[in-house]
């Protein structure tokens, strides 16, 4: 006898509950990812209070240092990102033999890689001497940047156990040891830039000698808790040589080098449109600066969702469910398109008392109120692109969407923002109209690839078998 059939009503609400369930899980998933990456900001927002205190030289000099810092560092962050997709395709997939394989070859590339970006900043770093700037300036940011070069071992380090321990759903660790790291970092900008304890005072120095020490307890911590807590001692984490395949290098590099190249697109063309900014005056550029750190900070949210979106999204394929594929991806576009909705009604309401934080110059905080205004449409565009990434990524999808980002930022994006500035005449506002330009393109074609290749999860799955090992 045949169930009698649901009525439209009946149906909907079994659409809302199952989207309701995926919401929830999400977010039980990415408010550790969240907090983390808050803190990572707020180390930096640390750094640059404390640094302050010296001098405006130093100031000048680490912000130099530390965008240069990212611009390469970010490549390798997003290979360490391969490694979250692939151990939740192995956790849906029940092939738990795949962990280890997937975590020794993973750590082994991206030691590599960071003593790849060690090389390229700590040789490369004198190319600040030809970026036109002033004399003491370029001097300091030549040896904080040759300093905090090293710390690209332990932060990729870190990230490789992060990103082992996030695939299997456990995210609070990596908050923990953030969180901690930030204690210890203003402990150490204490002692070695201000010389207290008996020590020297360091300057700009300390404060990059703080920063490896910090970063090197990251790592350290990271790897002595997956190490050593029990549920993970059943996997035979430890490394050796002898293990290192290099098919599943192949692999990992397959989606982390995309990945890398994405943010290293993204972060890119936000330095160049802060060049054009630059080129407007320096009021409007301290205006960009104090919107774009509100919008960082809200960001930092939807990339919290982001990393939740991609391991949700490869548990499914790995479980070979192409309707629960596409729920817990679409579940994720959707609950951070509603989240950023609800930033930007903050920012258009609070949109001249928020830059007083920072300011108390009026034109400043005039720019600022415009571009926050302009900040409220654009980071619905851009929380939406940073979740369909990681959606894809959870579909080891990466080779078109660093495509459709370049597209989006460098052949839309940036010279929309170009000509709206200086052409049309728009000034600051034009060059952030052009990020509205971009990151709608980049959201709305992310999405649509999303909803095509989400289509085909079990060609995805069949697609990893390459890591199935049976030790």
């Amino acid at each position: 006898m045949s169930k009698p059939a649901l009525s439209l009503s009946d149906q909907l609400n079994g659409i809302m509950t199952s989207y309701k369930q995926h919401f929830k899980s999400t977010l039980s998933l990415a408010y550790p990812v969240i907090i983390g990456q808050l803190g990572h900001v707020m180390m930096g927002v640390v750094d640059s209070l404390m640094v302050g205190r010296i001098g405006a030289v130093p100031l000048a000099a680490a912000s130099i240092s530390n965008g240069i810092f990212f611009i390469i560092f970010v490549v390798g962050l997003g290979i360490s990102f391969a490694i979250s997709p692939l151990i939740a395709i192995a956790v849906g997939a029940q092939k738990h033999d795949n962990f280890r394989s997937i975590l020794v070859n993973g750590i082994f590339l991206n030691v590599i890689t960071a003593l790849i970006i060690v090389l390229i900043l700590y040789f490369g770093a004198d190319i600040i001497y030809k970026l036109d700037q002033p004399a003491d300036v370029a001097e300091h940011a030549v040896q904080y940047l040759k300093i905090i070069s090293f710390s690209a071992i332990p932060m990729m380090v870190f990230q490789t156990y992060r990103q082992f321990i996030e695939g299997l759903s456990i995210m609070r660790p990596a908050m923990v040891i953030t969180i901690m790291a930030n204690v210890l970092n203003i402990l150490g900008n204490w002692i070695l830039i201000f010389g207290n304890l008996g020590l020297p005072a360091l300057g700009l120095n300390g404060a990059g000698i703080s920063t490896f020490i910090t970063r090197s307890f990251m790592g350290f911590m990271m790897v002595y808790y997956v190490m050593h807590a029990d549920r993970f001692k059943e996997y035979n984490l430890r490394f050796r040589f002898q293990d290192i395949d290099f098919t599943v290098v192949k692999r990992i590099l397959s989606i982390g080098l995309p990945s890398g190249i994405q943010y290293f697109f993204e972060v890119g063309a936000f330095a160049s449109s802060a060049i054009l900014v630059g080129w407007l005056g320096t009021r409007e550029l301290a205006a960009h600066q104090i919107a774009m750190n509100l919008a960082t900070i809200t960001y930092m949210a939807a990339t919290g969702i982001s990393a939740a979106a991609a391991i949700r999204v490869a548990n499914c394929v790995g479980q070979r469910d192409i309707a629960e594929t596409r729920k817990a991806g679409f579940s994720a576009i959707i609950f951070t398109v509603g989240m950023m909705t609800v930033f930007g009604i903050v920012f258009i309401l609070f949109n001249h008392k928020l830059p007083e934080f920072y300011i108390d110059d009026t034109g400043v905080i005039q720019y600022a109120a415009g571009l926050l205004i302009i900040a409220a449409f654009f980071q619905i565009a851009d929380g939406t692109q940073a979740v369909g990434l990681g959606a894809l990524r959870g579909l080891t999808d990466v080779k078109f969407p660093t495509v459709i980002t370049f597209i989006a930022y460098w052949i839309l994006g940036v010279p929309s923002g170009y000509l709206l500035a200086f052409v049309f005449n728009l000034g600051v506002n034009g060059v952030w109209f052009g990020y509205i330009v971009g990151l709608y393109a980049s959201g709305l074609m992310l999405t649509i690839r999303f909803n095509v290749k989400s289509k085909h999860a079990v060609e995805v799955y069949e697609d990893t078998a390459v890591l199935t090992r049976e030790e």
